[in-house]
């Protein structure tokens, strides 16, 4: 059962060519075929099941053309892409808030009053932002996306922290972020950020699949 795996990394490792993520891509598709032979243990036709890697993940050649457009997206472009949405969540949260306390508009007080009456649901649709981030990282770069989603969560969470810290030392006031911030809400953000890299790194796992 090893010649066809063999046989299909050797085929791939050819195909890859200088690749710079080439050991990460190897060691992926490893992972996959040894759960493929696994789900076809009751077979012992080498050619078969050779079919079946095939069917299952794509030829040798397909998967190298693959992974090298795969390069035009960078790593650094990926990681200040997701970093740059979330200080626009936080730059328009914040402009929100600033511009509800200084100035008495109207229009402003119902978007405000709107947004205050579902702290749950904005809770939920951020952290499928997170999920996001992790799935595009693990779609993109597979195995080598491990190092990148890390270094991505602790920059796009400065502007979380930094939050949290100005509202705690009271530096920015409370009253405005009335009527939220009560103590649940606040035991609630705190729970919310230690799970955001546990559903980063699921997505990031999905993504992973995905990519086969």
């Amino acid at each position: 059962m090893e010649r066809p795996k063999n046989k299909f990394l050797e085929e791939l490792d050819n195909q890859l060519g200088n690749h710079e993520d080439k050991k990460s891509i190897l060691m992926e598709y490893e992972t996959h075929i040894e759960e493929i032979l696994l789900e076809s243990y009751e077979c012992s036709d080498e050619n078969e099941l050779s079919e079946r890697i095939i069917s299952r993940l794509g030829s040798p050649d397909e998967i190298a053309v693959m992974w090298k457009q795969e390069l035009s997206v960078t790593p650094s472009n990926m990681k200040w892409l997701f970093i740059f949405m979330n200080i626009l969540f936080f730059g328009g949260g914040s402009l929100l808030t600033l511009f509800h306390n200084l100035f008495q508009w109207n229009w402003l007080s119902v978007v405000w009053s709107h947004l205050t009456a579902i702290p749950t649901l904005i809770a939920l649709i951020y952290m499928f932002f997170w999920a996001l981030l992790g799935y595009e990282i693990g779609k993109g770069f597979g195995h080598g996306g491990r190092n990148l989603l890390k270094k991505t969560f602790l920059l796009s969470l400065i502007p979380n922290l930094i939050l949290m810290f100005l509202t705690v030392f009271e530096i920015i006031p409370h009253a405005w972020f009335e009527p939220l911030l009560t103590k649940t809400f606040i035991i609630a953000c705190i729970i919310f950020t230690i799970l955001l890299y546990p559903i980063s790194w699921l997505g990031y796992r999905w993504g992973r699949k995905a990519s086969v």
